[in-house]
C-alpha cells in the first residue's frame, strides 16, 4: 500500500511539469502576445520614449531659436547670413570650411 500514494504523487507532480511546460511554449512562441513579442515590444517602446525625448528637446530649442530671432534683428540678420547667404550689396561672401 505505501506504493501506491508514491506512484501517484509522481503522476499529480509529472501532471502539473507537463502542463507548465505546455503553458511555457504557448507563452513563448504560439501565443499572439508571447514572451518574445513582448519583449520586442518593450523594446520598440524604449526606442520610441527616446526619440520622443530627443524631438521634444529639438522643439524646445527651435522654439527658442524662433523666439529669438522675432524679438530681435540683430539675430535675425545673422541667422540670415548664416543660413541663406544674404548679403549687402557691395559685400562678399567667402565660405571656410573645416575638414
Amino acid at each position: 500500500m505505501p506504493k501506491i500514494p508514491r506512484i501517484l504523487l509522481r503522476i499529480v507532480a509529472n501532471k502539473y511539469l507537463l502542463a507548465f511546460v505546455i503553458f511555457f511554449v504557448w507563452m513563448t512562441f504560439l501565443d499572439d502576445h508571447n514572451f518574445i513579442a513582448l519583449f520586442q515590444d518593450q523594446q520598440k517602446l524604449h526606442k520610441l520614449k527616446a526619440d520622443k525625448a530627443y524631438y521634444e528637446h529639438k522643439i524646445e530649442s527651435d522654439r527658442r531659436k524662433l523666439k529669438e530671432l522675432q524679438t530681435d534683428s540683430q539675430n535675425l540678420e545673422k541667422f540670415a547670413r548664416e543660413q541663406y547667404l544674404m548679403k549687402k550689396k557691395n559685400e562678399d561672401i567667402f565660405i571656410i570650411e573645416e575638414k
